[in-house]
């Protein structure tokens, strides 16, 4: 038997029917969207929306699984992902022939729901979120987003998220708490005043939400019943019957028990994906906000552990069976379907003791005896934490499928500190979608995930005066081309003033997806459940969070760093190549006379990021300030509506961006070629640290962490062969602890896998179908991504320890 032992023989049955599952695209949730707005059209989109979701809920498809403890569906199947027309319906319609022939994440429909979906779609036509926001742009942000210069596709095509609500709340209160207190603040309003008669459609929204949410409860409950009186098997009746009761009770009443507070929990985490297909939708502490239901049920007998575990593993698989579809340029930006729906243990109480628990350990149980790709599982580092604990965390890493990644409180906490979030607050954050964090149920959306900015094509076209030399178009002007520069200070400068001319047009690009959201389709129930909403009578776009902080994601970060190191050591310092020669070796992919040579000299004696070398390490260093200084100077569209913050903060969490911004861009001084992937994250390179993982934490550390409160990605990739020993699994803790505790390292995670595993998997898929690899700030099954995804993900490091 495994360490963690085996699910029982009810979990694993639905686990192989989940995996057995194919992924398709329902169409229930666009069919009952575009009811309400039909009917409902002379409403505010706040209103309009509301109605939508209450359509929805009122008459999609609910099913309860062949002995399931838990109810909730997003789709009228498994594992199927609802269209949200509102948002974006265009590319849909475009690419409906070709969900299934994708070469990675592929989605099954029918004919019938192709035609179902070909009729609604003349509707939303200039109706969309993506229409609205495309006419917002001016022209020259307009360009750079049509060019692929920036990136904010998916935007203005889905909703926000990157959130965990106030979970802890909800299980105290119940829906029925929260809606008393959106009554009480719209009793209050004076509707003689324009800013109260406005906030009247929100609480109005809230309120038609929150009853529908129950009634959807019910609706399962009853469900129950029904099957509880055909059912012969005495257990499964009272199984039946017990989950009806709970459906009856939550998420309308505060939770009684532990079993109540995880359907509660799971209700609106479901229903928040029903109403936004917003991803990176998060549990928060998961392990701290339940606890006191686990801890009561256990003392007083109310359940045993193994019950508890069954629910936990229930509740992993109710999450694994959110699903959502992109369009395909947007796909190989998420590559494998992620949610990224982040569950976050370990940690400290705000009293700085460590905050570890028996529920802790028994979530990490739990999502290492399913193995599965959701949900995304992190822990919160800090000095304080047992060895018992990280020996643990480092035994679900061995299974190899890239969980749990690391966060740590020695960094991040400061982090939030120094942008005014309360001490009290900022130990409370929690993990949110791949690495990123917030603080639960006060943050306003999107902690990340806003644009994304290619730093290497930014470089190519500073160094070719303005004109971005993928598409050939003239951006805009700088007084000299790389060809004719004398110094390398010429190419510092020529950096800082393209950072400074794309930064504000990244901004704008961002504001205009921010303002058409706004005014579209507001979150109404999600903002209910977040911080000062209900008591402003605003919704989460319109400032009614306690902080709003917004993260854009910077990509391509060591071969900025080692593009410029060659070109400072190389051309202007040892000048061993001319400025000149070098653009037209670059321009000709390396095929130009000697071109291979050149490039052996930029791979081999130009100093590279990831080995510890303080040459190219600054480098990288100072080059990312001048961006994150930039990008500090301006706000989101919440600014001064009354969050704290309401600025930008950066990141390194590109997701599988750098597979498709590598693919268009040229080749670069740092030896990669044409369409080639860009470094990951805040990662090195592939290849390119030679040095050990030690000099990687080395080299990571000299990055302005304390500012990159975004998110800090950092992959790893270890052969399964370097953990078989327990000496090597104290290595590991003991070289986490220093990159955490010395170097004051924000992120880490890991990859255990062999390369010939990977390899024969491409081969040979079917022999490899529950082979999950870590991709980005998030898990996949390898056999759903693109070939070039699989392929970049092969090509990386493998290190020992």
């Amino acid at each position: 038997m495994s360490y963690f032992g085996k699910p029982t023989a009810r979990i694993a049955k639905m686990k192989e029917d989940l995996l057995n599952a194919q992924a398709q695209v329902c169409v229930e949730r666009a069919i009952y969207t575009t009811e309400a707005y039909k009917k409902h059209k002379d409403k505010l989109p706040i209103l309009k929306r509301a109605y939508a979701i209450k359509n929805t809920l009122d008459n999609m498809t609910i099913f309860i699984e062949d002995g399931g403890l838990l109810a909730g569906n997003q789709a009228s199947v498994n594992r199927a992902a609802p269209i949200f027309p509102e948002y974006a319906i265009d590319w849909v319609i475009d690419e409906l022939d070709e969900f299934e022939k994708r070469d990675g994440d592929a989605f099954y429909i029918s004919e019938e729901n192709k035609k179902v979906l070909r009729e609604i779609a003349p509707f939303w036509e200039g109706q969309t979120v993506k229409d609205k926001g495309l006419a917002l742009m001016p022209p020259l942000a307009r360009k750079c987003y049509d060019l692929g210069i920036i990136k904010v596709e998916g935007n203005i095509t889905a909703g926000d998220a990157h959130l965990a609500v106030d979970y802890d709340k909800l299980l105290k209160v119940g829906l029925k708490g929260i809606r008393e207190e959106a009554q009480a603040g719209k009793d209050k309003l004076n509707l003689a005043e324009f800013s109260d008669l406005k906030k009247v459609y929100f609480y109005d929204a809230v309120l038609i939400l929150i009853d529908a949410c129950i009634n959807f409860a019910h609706r399962y409950a009853t469900l129950a019943e029904e099957m509880a009186v055909k059912e012969t098997d005495a257990t499964r009746k009272q199984e039946l019957m017990e989950l009806a009761h709970v459906c009856r009770r939550v998420p309308e009443y505060p939770a009684e028990s532990f079993h109540e507070a995880v359907q509660s929990v799971w209700f609106l985490h479901l229903i928040l994906q029903i109403e936004s297909s917003g991803h990176s939708l998060s549990f928060g502490r998961f392990d701290q906000f339940m606890y006191p239901y686990f801890e009561q049920d256990l003392k007083t007998g109310k359940i045993t552990e193994e019950r508890a575990l069954e629910l936990l593993e229930n509740l992993w698989l109710k999450t694994f069976t959110i699903n959502k579809i992109r369009s395909e340029s947007h796909t190989k930006f998420s590559a494998g379907s992620p949610l990224y729906q982040n569950v976050c243990i370990g940690g400290q109480k705000t009293d700085g003791s460590d905050a570890v628990n028996d529920l802790s350990f028994m979530v990490l149980k739990s999502v290492a005896q399913l193995k599965l790709t959701q949900p995304n599982l992190s822990v919160r580092y800090h000095k304080g934490v047992s060895d018992a604990f990280m020996k643990e965390c480092i035994e679900v890493i061995k299974l190899g499928f890239g969980m749990p990644s690391f966060n740590s409180d020695e960094i991040i906490i400061d982090q939030f500190i120094n942008k005014g979030v309360s001490r009290e607050d900022a130990m409370n954050y929690s993990s949110i979608g791949c690495i990123e964090v917030s603080i639960p149920g006060k943050f306003g959306f999107r902690c990340s995930g806003m644009n994304f900015m290619n730093f290497p094509r930014i470089l190519m076209i500073a160094l070719n005066q303005g004109v971005d030399v993928t598409s050939g178009e003239k951006i805009f002007d700088t007084p000299i081309h790389f060809r004719d520069m004398t110094s390398f200070d010429q190419v510092w400068q020529a950096w800082i003033d393209t950072v400074k001319f794309f930064t504000p047009i990244s901004v704008c690009l961002d504001s205009c997806a921010d303002y058409a959201l706004e005014m579209e389709v507001p979150d109404s129930l999600c903002s209910a459940l977040v911080g000062e909403c209900l008591k402003r009578g605003l919704h989460l776009k319109e400032g009614g969070a306690v902080y709003d902080f917004i993260g854009p994601l910077q990509v391509g970060i060591a071969n900025l760093g080692d593009s410029l190191a060659a070109i400072k050591k190389l051309v202007f310092e040892e000048k061993r190549i001319t400025p000149a020669k070098l653009w037209d070796t670059l321009m000709a992919d390396y095929q130009n006379e000697d071109g291979w040579k050149v490039r052996e000299m930029l791979i081999h004696d130009a100093p590279k990021y990831g080995n510890d070398d303080d040459y190219v390490d600054n480098l990288t260093r100072d080059a990312y300030q001048v961006y994150i200084d930039e990008i500090a100077k301006y706000h989101n569209t919440r600014y001064g509506r009354g969050p704290i913050g309401g600025g930008y903060f950066p990141g390194t969490s590109s997701i599988s961006a750098n597979v498709p911004q590598g693919a268009g861009l040229c080749a670069t001084p740092d030896g990669r070629r044409k369409g080639e992937p860009l470094a990951e994250g805040c990662s090195p390179s592939h290849s390119m640290d030679t040095h050990g993982p030690t000099a990687v934490f080395k080299s990571v550390s000299k990055l302005p962490t304390l500012k990159l409160n975004g998110g800090v990605l950092l992959n790893q990739k270890l052969t399964p062969q370097s953990l078989e020993q327990e000496r090597d699994v104290q290595k590991l803790i003991l070289m986490l602890r220093t990159f955490f505790d010395t170097l004051k390292g924000y992120h880490v995670q890991y990859n255990v896998v062999n390369r010939e595993t990977l390899l024969d998997a491409q081969k040979h898929p079917e022999k490899h179908r529950d082979l999950i690899v870590r991709v980005a700030g998030y898990s996949a099954f390898f056999n759903v991504l693109s070939t070039e995804t699989q392929n970049d993900i092969i090509e990386r490091t493998e290190h020992v320890l």
